[in-house]
């Protein structure tokens, strides 16, 4: 039995068609894992766009809160002068 060299051509095709398979099956890896990465992306913007939607809504129901304290606070301001001026 001899040992094949490896300038021998049927060698390096058989050792071509390993790299081969080889980087096939490492592509595959990288595109799984690039499709999971797709996926994950796709459900984070979907959590911000409804978190963003929520806060939105907060904010559109909480705004009169700051217009009552001023008009409290004017209200307290205007009583405390009335019985100022009233002594």
């Amino acid at each position: 039995m001899t040992i094949p060299t490896p300038s021998d051509p049927a060698v390096v095709a058989v050792e071509l068609e390993k790299l081969r398979g080889t980087m096939a099956e490492g592509f595959a890896k990288v595109d799984g894992s690039l499709a999971l990465l797709v996926q994950r992306h796709d459900q984070t913007d979907r959590q911000l766009a409804d978190h963003e939607s929520r806060l939105d809504t907060l904010e559109r129901s909480r705004w009169p809160l700051p217009s009552i304290a001023a008009v409290v606070g004017a209200g307290g301001l205007a009583l405390s002068l009335w019985q100022i001026a009233s002594r």
